[in-house]
Parts: structure tokens; C-alpha cells; sequence
């Protein structure tokens, strides 16, 4: 029996579609009814309804152990996708919350109740710092504590920390570590606020690199590794590097509509997080830029994908092939 955390976000909805697919036992954690409506909608994206009352669907929280117990319940298998993704400063707190003692009650249990292996869902975020004459980042690139990091980093920084420690413990685990993940079913969240962004005519752009990935791509990376021999590991997803602005300008192309024209020079986007600084303050409401999504937008780092080519000979779709499927 195989438990998914997170199994109501894009990444834990579309895993389902896949593990039950390949006829497997399927535990699924969620919070909300509401947000089960989202996992059906992405089953009928597949023309797969007819598994999706095959999922045995378990209310609970990766912060609350008692219902995490009752959940592990004759599980053998974990992947832990459930994760708060937030680069709002409010939420601090709730961040360090979820993601990191989320994670640590997960590897808790996972020791607990003998499970055989862990497959845990981090991000690139996680990932080293590079040197000033270095812009490829790989999964040996270290973490450099002095640097300037979001709250959201650090935390699935310290929820990787979790799983390692997991792993000196004895629990076999494997670590992922995707780009921006695009894929279908979830609207005005995650990658779909870049599709947003374009959708909604705002006229900046960056030259900055981002990393992205299909998340048809991570679920396999996921299963194949889940199947695999391979423990103590984890591995950089991402299905390609692109500008910000090539990025944009290929999603108006989709949408046909205006593209993005204006250079957001590093003074504009420093301007831009202080104002938007000013305005969340006045109206109490959430920052819509930060001093490090600024700074992330000008950030010219690659990511380097070929230790899990090397380990399951995967090739990544390219964006021409996935955004279609999502715009």
C-alpha cells in the first residue's frame, strides 16, 4: 500500500493518476473535501475516471501525528509531496510549520512503521548556492548559509535535513528536487502565475533564468526511482533552463495575445518590492513581489540535469511540448 501526502496539489493529484495506472494500492492524504474536486478533474484530464474511486482517500495533516498514524496503517511506501509554497514573509511561521516539522513527523513515521522507502518532494530551492565564477548548480553544489535565501528555500532546506536524517536512521529514501512545475488542473497557483502574468498583460520582464519541468516528468522521475535499488539520493528536475522573458514571450505566443515589453532592469525591480512593500502594508493585504523573488528574477544560474538522466535515462520534454497542454 503506497501513501501520498499532498495528494489534492498538482504534483500529488497527477501521481495518483499515474501509481493507479500501474495497479497500485493507493492511500491519499488530504485536508479538505473541497480540494478533492481539483483530483477528479485532473483524473477526467486523463479520461481516467474510472480509477479514481479506486483511491482510498484519508482525512489528515502532515502536522497532526494522530491522524498521520492512522494514515501510515499498513503502508509500505511513502511520497511525501504535501508542502507549503509561500514567498509571502507573513508566512514564516506556517512554512517552517508544515515543511519542515510536516516533513519530520512524515520521516517519524516512516521509522515508526517500517516503511520500506520515502520519496520526498523538495525543490530547486533547495539546492547550493554558486560562487561568484560558477552559474550550473548540481545536486553537490552547497548551501551557503551567509547568502541571502526566501523563507520557502529554507525551509525545504531544513525539510531535506529531515529526510537525511531519516536516511543515517536506516529509512531508504530518495530526494527530488523539481523546477517551476507546470501542469494541468491548477489555476491561479504555482507555475499558473506566470500563465497569469501573461494573461493579465503585465508588461515586465526580467532576462533571468528559470528552471522548469513538465510534471508528467516528475511523477515518472518519482516512480522509477520509488522501483529503483537506488536510496541515499536526490536529484535535480528540471526540464529546461530559459530566460523569464523567453518564458513570457513563448506563453503569449500560445495565448495570442500582447507580449511583455518592458525590461525590468534590477533598479526596476528594486523599486518594485519596496512599493509593493508599501502597498501590502497600507491595505494589509499579501506582497505580490519581495526582495527575493526580485532578486531570483534577475538570477542567471542553470540547473544541471544529468545525474538523473544518468540514473533512469530520462529525456525532459521541453516547454514548446508541455505548455501546450496546459494553456
Amino acid at each position: 500500500m503506497i501513501l501520498v501526502t499532498g495528494a489534492t496539489g498538482l504534483v500529488g493529484s497527477h501521481l495518483l493518476v499515474k501509481l493507479l495506472q500501474e495497479n497500485e494500492a493507493v492511500k491519499a492524504l488530504y485536508r479538505s473535501e473541497k480540494q478533492i474536486e481539483k483530483v477528479r478533474h485532473v483524473f477526467a484530464f486523463y479520461n481516467k475516471m474510472e480509477l479514481f474511486d479506486k483511491i482510498k482517500w484519508v482525512k489528515g495533516d502532515v502536522t497532526d501525528i494522530p491522524t498521520l498514524e492512522k494514515a501510515f496503517e499498513n503502508v509500505t511506501h511513502v511520497y511525501h509531496c504535501a508542502a507549503l509554497v509561500s514567498f509571502e514573509p507573513k508566512d514564516e511561521e506556517n512554512l517552517r510549520k508544515i515543511n519542515i516539522e510536516g516533513t519530520a513527523n512524515i520521516v517519524n513515521c516512516c521509522i515508526d512503521f517500517k516503511i520500506k522507502k520515502l520519496c520526498h518532494v523538495s525543490s530547486i530551492a533547495a539546492l547550493g548556492d554558486t560562487k561568484e565564477t560558477e552559474h550550473l548548480i548540481t545536486e553537490e553544489t552547497e548551501w551557503n548559509t551567509e547568502k541571502q535565501h526566501s523563507d520557502y528555500a529554507i525551509t525545504k532546506y531544513g525539510a531535506e535535513m529531515e529526510v537525511w536524517r531519516g536516511f543515517q536512521e536506516g529509512l531508504d529514501i530518495v530526494i527530488v528536487n523539481p523546477g517551476v512545475i507546470f501542469g494541468y488542473g491548477f489555476s491561479n497557483l504555482g507555475s499558473d502565475l506566470f500563465i497569469q502574468w501573461v494573461k493579465n498583460k503585465i508588461p515586465f520582464y526580467t532576462d533571468g533564468v528559470i528552471g522548469i519541468v513538465a510534471v508528467e516528468d516528475v511523477t515518472k522521475c518519482m516512480i522509477t526511482l520509488m522501483k529503483s535499488k537506488i536510496s541515499g539520493e536526490r536529484y535535480t528536475l528540471v526540464g529546461e533552463n530559459c530566460t523569464y522573458k523567453d518564458l513570457f514571450f513563448y506563453i503569449a505566443t500560445l495565448l495570442n495575445t500582447k507580449k511583455p515589453f518592458i525590461y525590468a532592469s534590477k533598479t526596476i525591480t528594486s523599486i518594485g518590492w519596496r512599493l509593493d512593500w508599501l502597498r501590502a502594508t497600507l491595505t494589509n493585504s499579501k506582497r505580490k513581489l519581495t526582495k527575493s523573488t526580485a532578486a531570483s528574477s534577475h538570477a542567471i544560474d542553470q540547473y544541471d540535469t544529468q545525474k538523473i538522466e544518468n540514473a533512469i535515462s530520462i529525456s525532459f520534454q521541453k516547454k514548446e511540448t508541455f505548455l501546450k497542454t496546459v494553456i
